[in-house]
């Protein structure tokens, strides 16, 4: 499936949107599922906000689909962060995706 980005302007409508494409499964809740299984998820929609005067306001939402077709999304804060998180998982399965 082909990873579609949109221009929201607000997390918070971009949450909206997506839930109205049923992403409802908050995967922040449940971010050790994503780390211990990456590959079972694929990246289906994303968009990065970025903090104009302060770095620590940029945030990524990724809309994401399982294998089994669960749908949902993770909301990452600033992406600088530990080795092994959610967010580092789905910043390189972006990367990976881009890469096909």
């Amino acid at each position: 499936m082909e990873r579609q980005m949109y221009h929201y302007a607000t997390v918070s409508k971009a949450l909206e949107e997506l839930a109205s494409k049923g992403f409802n499964t908050d995967f922040n809740l449940d971010e050790k599922r994503i780390v211990e299984h990456p590959d079972d998820f694929e990246i289906v929609h994303i968009y990065r906000y970025e903090g104009e005067s302060d770095p620590g306001d940029e945030a990524t939402v990724y809309g994401i689909k399982s294998k089994s077709g669960e749908k949902g999304v993770f909301v990452a804060g600033d992406l600088s962060v530990g080795e092994i998180s959610a967010t580092k998982v789905l910043n390189d399965l972006s990367i990976k995706g881009r890469e096909n």
